[in-house]
């Protein structure tokens, strides 16, 4: 699917008096931290029952004023969508694949009862910012800028029922390859006496209360010496799922990719769709499936199991080294980055840097 011949609708722009320049932004730029600082605007949607959505603008970023009944503060009714801007050598801006993220930010928007933003408000909505923002879209190695749309239920009101008002508001921040001193594996805690999401509950949409089911088991993986944390399926807490926030990937030692099969508690991820496309033109089998923990384990052990590795958004993809838990603690391959797993990150970085073709038609310029 493509929306590059789609007008989107006009964005008033409301500029900010108070713009960052010169000297201060080349510093904020010179070595930027995800999602720790942001540009200087922020596109927004107003939304209500009987008036749809309108007052489609670019405004200052800056806080919120929320009513304390505000429904989200009380019933978490809230999605988001993360996706980045890309500047090329030829200094033009693009984005990869904005339209399944819109596509996304609507089925999560069904499944948390909040209105459904179009495709096309969705797209107009970050290209409206990012030419507001044009300046602060960096240019060098795996830097780019993040892009956060997001949704809340902003009706002043108690009860347990849908919002008839909401918000969407995309903000950015600059950001800088998410390794620093370069790509690394990192070690995982697999995480037995907690669940990420249960069959029938909101596994497969990108909403706030999903994350925040992770952070407890994330703080465990930490005291235990790992970076992540990887859950087991709520419904017989045998099958492997996600990370926190990324999908996972097993490569078998005969080049055959395996991952967790979408069952409805797992996030349908832009990068795993791209990834499974990139592979499976390699050459590489595909097996979307259901996989045991215990089958891991064992591939692990005897060889059969060469690499393992995550991929979301932000990470793009990353090696898995070490995977532990209670009663385990096991190296992937020989510890290090997978042959494969580097060659799909590198295949895709170079199609999202404009190094490469781009035979799909995933990139979608924005300036």
């Amino acid at each position: 699917m493509s929306i590059s011949d789609t007008t989107p609708r006009t964005f008033q722009v409301h500029p900010t008096d108070t713009p960052t320049t010169g000297a201060d932004l080349e510093a904020l730029l010179a070595a930027p931290k995800f999602g720790s600082v942001f540009t200087d605007h922020m596109a927004r949607i107003s939304w209500s029952q009987d008036a749809g959505w309108h007052d489609h603008r670019v405004e200052k970023y800056g806080p919120l004023q929320l009513d304390p009944a505000t429904a989200v503060l009380h019933y978490a009714q809230e999605i988001f969508e993360g996706l980045k801007a890309y500047r090329h050598d030829d200094g033009s801006v693009w984005t990869f694949r904005p339209w399944a993220n819109g596509e996304r930010l609507q089925r999560s928007a069904r499944r948390l009862a909040l209105p459904e933003l179009s495709v096309e408000d969705f797209l107009g909505s970050i290209q409206a910012l990012v030419r507001t923002d044009l300046d602060w879209v960096p240019s060098g190695e795996e830097t780019s800028l993040y892009l956060r749309p997001f949704m809340y239920a902003s009706e002043p009101f108690l009860g347990v029922r849908a919002s008839l008002e909401a918000e969407y508001l995309v903000i950015a921040s600059p950001v800088g390859s998410y390794f620093a001193g370069g790509v690394r594996p990192v070690s995982i805690w697999v995480a037995e006496d907690y669940h990420r999401a249960g069959p029938g509950g909101t596994g497969n949409a990108k909403c706030g209360g999903n994350y925040a089911a992770s952070l407890l088991p994330q703080q465990e993986a930490y005291a235990k010496g790992c970076e992540q944390v990887c859950f087991l399926d709520g419904a017989t807490n045998t099958l492997l799922e996600e990370l926190g926030g990324m999908n996972v990937f097993l490569v078998r030692a005969d080049g055959t990719v395996v991952t967790p099969r979408l069952t409805g508690t797992i996030l349908e991820g832009v990068t795993r769709s791209s990834i499974l496309t990139l592979l499976s033109e390699q050459g590489h089998a595909i097996e979307e499936r259901d996989i045991p923990l215990t089958e891991l384990l064992a591939g692990l052990a005897d060889g059969s199991i060469a690499e393992v590795f995550a991929c979301g958004t932000a990470a793009v993809v990353t090696p898995i080294g070490r995977l532990a838990g209670a009663g385990f603690d096991q190296t992937v391959g020989d510890g290090g980055a997978g042959t494969t797993t580097m060659s799909i990150r590198r295949q895709l970085t170079d199609i999202q840097y404009g190094r490469a073709a781009d035979p799909h038609g995933w990139m979608h310029r924005l300036v």
